[in-house]
């Protein structure tokens, strides 16, 4: 197949583009030198949309574009620039799709599970209802976007993606360092859920969508076993062999990150169901599992 990524440079990015070797890649990036640095020059590369009529020549688009979350303070500034780095790509990508008389197969887009907002203890899977605040919001629109470019000629799938575990990059990257000097811990009393997939599984799932042709819709990427902050905490101080029994408090954060820290204080365990419904098989469901392969 001939495959669009947009976001092929981040810590997702590189991970699909790495398990894509059997197709023909095309790789959206303003900066070219750059992401032929990182994912070699065996590929094709377009500096912009801005030029194309149409997507004809492509089978899939697999869309992962944005800016990173947790990035910077969310000012009015940056929540405008993390809202429009992911609501212009996805409507440029399906306006493209429209506008093509032989369109991708596929769409591919991607999306968070800050879709359902804050839920308590209450365990959401894709039928669930939201919460609404920004994390929501900035979701919201941007599946409604991907969900612009369905077709009888084009199916879209919607990956509400979680915490990503990972080697050198994602989320494990900003905690690992506090865990390895021992003085990690949960966040207030730790009861909030962390819903989180590993790298492997994320990877995993996009091509398990992308070469399965009946599946579409919205898809929790998530491990079937969400935790609480407090049993993260604990389990990554165990395979750390350090303590993990510091507790940050609420205010700190709030103080510190502003109302970005409602990401951290708040949560969600949400399950894969309808991943699990289409037969995916989740190489890591236990977290125990998952974090000491990453930080082995």
């Amino acid at each position: 197949m001939k495959i669009l990524i947009t976001g092929a440079t981040g810590f997702v990015g590189q991970q699909l583009v790495g398990s894509l070797t059997q197709h023909q890649l095309v790789i959206l990036s303003r900066n070219i030198s750059a992401a032929k640095a990182k994912l070699g020059d065996q590929h094709q590369y377009w500096s912009s949309l801005a030029n194309k009529t149409d997507l004809n020549d492509i089978d899939a688009v697999i869309n992962l574009a944005g800016e990173p979350i947790v990035a910077k303070r969310w000012s009015a500034k940056q929540k405008l620039l993390i809202c429009n780095s992911r609501w212009d790509i996805t409507a440029a990508l399906s306006q493209l799709i429209r506008n093509s008389s032989n369109p991708p197969h596929t769409f591919i887009s991607g999306s968070a599970i800050g879709y359902y907002g804050a839920q308590s203890s209450t365990p959401v899977d894709e039928k669930s209802g939201f919460h609404a605040e920004f994390g929501h919001d900035i979701c919201q629109k941007w599946e409604d976007l991907a969900l612009q470019a369905q077709s009888q000629q084009t199916r879209v799938c919607i990956t509400r993606i979680g915490i990503v575990l990972g080697k050198n990059g994602g989320a494990l990257a900003k905690m690992l360092p506090p865990f390895k000097l021992g003085v990690g811990g949960p966040i207030g009393k730790g009861d909030q859920g962390m819903s989180w997939i590993h790298i492997s599984d994320l990877v995993g799932l996009i091509n398990y969508l992308l070469e399965h042709p009946p599946l579409q819709g919205v898809f929790n990427a998530t491990a079937p076993n969400p935790v609480s902050n407090k049993l993260f905490s604990q389990t990554l101080g165990k395979v750390l062999n350090r303590p993990a029994i510091i507790t940050t408090p609420p205010l700190a954060l709030r103080l510190a990150m502003g109302e970005m820290s409602q990401l951290l204080i708040e949560g969600q365990f949400v399950l894969p169901t309808n991943a699990i419904k289409a037969g995916y098989e989740f190489n890591y469901t236990d977290i125990e599992a998952a974090l000491t392969d990453v930080v082995s």
